[in-house]
């Protein structure tokens, strides 16, 4: 058991840090192994790849890197691929690892083929090591005339070369798993069907472990987030069917042989689950039953505590969710899809901002959701994920101060703009054409999605804006004017077009084939009215009329998914209004808690329980589907988000935090302490209803408190104000 636990518990995220690292096209390792993860998914045993276009590596990448050597250095090289060396326009022989460049000034190529993975390599000499910045291009557009002589120059488009963390030859980015932990079965129950429940305590994923095996048949495994779904056997989202033998285990669904160890097998594919219905043939047994927890190796650089017993426990049960869909990139749920959706990452990004600060994983996600050009379709199809892709971006840079990255990935952001803005109507707005999915959220009642939506508008407004706040950053003058032109045109036509003075609030939709048909007579719906404050589309007096007209109104449509319940509270508490976000958290995650929730769901209706916790089987149906509903999934946790933003009120003001604001809020709790972290750092707070106490290892900060100055924050000094 041991040696396959090292197996599968073998990392590339190794904390060992060295000044050279394997290097790769930016985004092509990215793209195959989200293509790795998204195709793991299965319907019932069946393959159930994305139904969205599906990109690949580039296979020839040149790497190349200008030199001037003070003395001769020789250079060993490890690639992933075929591959050719130049130094100085020269080709040396074969594929040599090891080489010797002599002093002086050299340009070092090196040309890799591979079909499989992406081309990938690891230099090591005395001053020459592979790092980010190599250059690479995936077009050598250099040619050769009829004599034989190169061209001088080359229309190439050159990159910063990508890299992660794999800092040794050996560390192949190509070898990369998630590491793996034993844990045990917390109890076992034969039922009434004949067969085993097994419960392992709380929501989880991983592979099945069967010990000591004797016999031979099939034996049968039933996954489910619940007791009720891994016992129906007909309507389970997952399963598993094993031919079972003392010397060999085969998976069914795709004849592979399970690991083995001794008398040991650990299933082929990692699923999600907290229960286990196994039924097995008379003729095979196995003694027991455990697992190997399958997980991203992430740090908590952020915590939480106040005198509320029920926010601890939300705020530890909405980190232990965002750590389960944390894996090699963020994903929306670990039963069902164990996809990257754009709406679903934007948001988990907000929330690694408030919890683990992983970077890299942000960066990882958002090369995987753009994908390559040309473009072709929206992220994931799905025309609101497109602009929420543009202000993950924005987002990322002013909490890590990443420029580089947002140098990196412009162009692609162009090019996507690109395509948003050739499929805009007369008006210079977006509405679904052909091919498009206009999802907004999942709604308890029918939203019609036809014509012009001024939700999709205000995020499409935003993002034009943050297109152009991300030319001025990579140096594109006349762009950065375009984009902010472009926005300030559309802001204005959303104001006159869904703005509605008698109801002071945004009309949900106008089609355009009814022109003429009054404003009065169009729905209001929370969405689009919920962006406008957040994004500051609207005057005090404009929100504070929303607030009152719309979100504290029940006769508008509620939300019942915590996916735009993080956006209604957070438009609330950026209002001020954290006194009633608080009880409508309690009311909301406290609800699922209540059920007994060990992660959060995908959704949840209040209003099922009627004041009483109504059986856990009818909140469980989704899709169309009785357990299609995700009971762990990312955009579940809003309250790690909510906490650090708005109560703690931790927020940069300037990019990396080189300045940021601390704005805390008891809002109806009597104490609360907390750390959020900064790109090298931290900011601790303190607050009960006399003092407040700040602490920060970063950046220059300011404490905020109504009706004080704002006072200082010195990096590495402790204040206190008290009132």
């Amino acid at each position: 058991m041991k040696k396959l636990f090292l197996i599968l518990a073998f990392s590339c995220l190794c904390e060992l840090s060295y000044s050279q690292t394997w290097i790769w096209y930016p985004g092509d390792y990215e793209i195959w192994l989200g293509n790795r993860m998204n195709n793991r998914r299965t319907d019932r045993g069946a393959f159930f790849p994305p139904f969205w276009k599906s990109d690949s590596h580039y296979v020839t990448v040149e790497f190349s890197k200008i030199l001037d050597l003070k003395e001769p250095e020789t250079v060993k090289i490890d690639v992933e691929g075929m591959y050719n060396i130049k130094i100085d326009g020269k080709m040396l022989f074969g594929m040599p690892d090891v080489f010797t460049l002599s002093a002086g000034k050299h340009h070092l190529n090196v040309k890799v083929w591979n079909q499989t993975t992406p081309p990938a390599i690891f230099v090591n000499g005395k001053t020459i090591k592979s790092d980010d910045t190599w250059k690479v291009t995936n077009e050598d557009k250099e040619w050769i005339d009829a004599s034989g002589k190169a061209s001088d120059t080359s229309a190439s488009v050159y990159m910063d070369a990508g890299s992660w963390n794999f800092d040794t030859p050996e560390q192949r980015p190509s070898l990369f798993h998630l590491n793996c932990q034993p844990q045990d079965v917390l109890s076992a129950k034969k039922t009434s069907q004949g067969g085993v429940l097994y419960d392992f305590g709380k929501e989880t994923f991983g592979y099945l472990v069967f010990h000591d095996l004797s016999g031979k048949g099939n034996i049968r495994v039933y996954y489910g987030e619940s007791a009720e779904e891994a016992q129906d056997k007909e309507h389970c989202e997952t399963l598993d069917e094993f031919m079972a033998s003392p010397q060999r285990m085969v998976d069914l669904s795709n004849h592979r042989d399970l690991k083995k160890e001794g008398s040991a097998f650990a299933t082929s594919d990692s699923k999600a689950f907290r229960y286990v219905y196994v039924e097995s043939d008379p003729t095979v047994h196995f003694q027991s039953m455990s697992m190997l927890y399958e997980y991203a190796q992430e740090t908590d650089r952020a915590s939480f505590e106040c005198n509320d017993d029920e926010i601890n426990r939300m705020w530890k049960i909405g980190e232990y969710t965002l750590r389960l869909t944390t894996r090699e990139f963020f994903i929306d749920g670990i039963k069902r899809d164990r996809w990257t959706w754009g709406g679903d990452a934007c948001q988990s990004y907000l929330m690694n901002d408030y919890l683990f600060f992983d970077s890299d994983c942000v960066k990882r996600t958002t090369w995987l959701l753009r994908g390559k050009d040309p473009v072709t379709s929206h992220i994931n199809t799905i025309m609101d994920y497109t602009f929420y892709w543009f202000l993950g971006i924005y987002d990322y840079y002013m909490y890590s101060g990443d420029q580089h990255f947002v140098s990196q990935i412009y162009p692609q952001m162009k090019t996507l703009m690109d395509y948003v803005l050739s499929r805009t109507d007369k008006n210079g707005m977006v509405e679904g054409l052909s091919g498009d999915w206009v999802f907004v959220d999942w709604s308890p009642k029918p939203m019609d999605k036809h014509g012009e939506l001024s939700f999709e508008q205000i995020l499409f407004c935003k993002s034009l804006e943050d297109m152009s706040l991300c030319a001025g950053l990579t140096h594109h003058p006349a762009e950065q004017q375009k984009y902010e032109q472009l926005a300030e045109q559309l802001r204005g036509r959303i104001l006159s077009t869904f703005w509605d003075n008698d109801r002071h609030a945004f009309v949900h939709n106008v089609i355009p084939s009814e022109e003429n048909s009054t404003l009065l007579t169009r729905p209001i719906t929370r969405y689009a009215n919920i962006f406008a404050i957040l994004f500051g589309y609207l005057n005090q007096q404009q929100k504070e009329e929303v607030a009152k007209g719309v979100l504290f109104n029940d006769k508008i449509m509620p939300i019942t998914t915590p996916y735009m319940r993080f956006y209604e509270m957070d438009a609330l508490c950026k209002m001020g209004k954290q006194r009633d976000v608080l009880g409508q958290m309690k009311n909301y995650w406290g609800g699922m808690m209540r059920h007994g929730c060990t992660t959060f769901w995908e959704s949840y209706d209040p209003s099922l329980d009627k004041g009483k916790l109504a059986p856990l089987s009818g909140h469980l149906s989704m899709y169309g589907r009785p357990y299609g509903k995700s009971l762990c999934h990312a955009w579940g946790a809003s309250p790690i988000y909510l906490l650090g933003k708005y109560f703690l009120g931790v927020v940069p003001s300037e990019a990396g935090y080189k300045e940021y604001q601390v704005t805390p809020v008891l809002g109806g709790l009597k104490w609360m302490k907390g750390s959020v972290p900064t790109p090298h750092g931290e900011v601790n707070v303190y607050m009960d209803r006399h003092q407040v106490k700040v602490k920060s290892t970063e950046g220059t900060g300011w404490l905020n408190l109504p009706g004080k100055s704002p006072v200082k924050i010195p990096a590495g000094q402790e204040i206190t104000v008290r009132y």
